[in-house]
């Protein structure tokens, strides 16, 4: 088993066990969800050569969060996650609308201040899927979901 699966599998067990001792915590079930979606879609991107560098970035000075950001070969992909438990709706990465674009494009423009100024980057959307009838989330990804102005 690789490494990363054995931690993802340990992750998973942690939680479990948390969920059965601690007290339950005060999140609506869609936020929960959400968390395991941007937990699972974390591993599914390591497992297919990202290296992931943050998680959950904030700047102090916008609004907004990026949820995952990681190396896919030189590229640095600032990477969005929408996690649904139905497609009856409508696709999760209709979800980052023009308004979600400009509050991701701001923080990153925060987080480029740090790094090589003649990095390439882009924007990705992953779309998880928990379905009823399976036990394992289906993924969709999206490269260059979106132009960069």
């Amino acid at each position: 088993m690789s490494s990363g699966r054995l931690t993802h599998a340990l992750i998973r067990s942690l939680d479990w066990l948390a969920e059965c001792t601690l007290p339950a915590e005060k999140l609506p079930g869609h936020q929960r969800t959400g968390r395991r979606g941007e937990e699972d879609a974390y591993f599914y991107l390591r497992r297919g050569g990202y290296v992931m560098v943050a998680r959950n970035f904030r700047s102090p000075h916008r609004r907004g969060e990026i949820d995952l950001i990681g190396w896919d070969k030189d590229v640095l992909c600032f990477i969005e996650v929408k996690t649904r438990t139905t497609r009856a709706v409508k696709p999760a990465e209709a979800a980052v609308d023009r308004e979600k674009q400009r509050a991701l494009i701001a923080v990153a423009s925060d987080y480029l201040r740090h790094v090589v100024p003649s990095c390439q980057w882009r924007f990705d959307v992953i779309s998880v899927y928990y379905d009823s009838q399976s036990s394992q989330p289906q993924f969709e990804s999206f490269q260059n979901a979106f132009p960069l102005a």
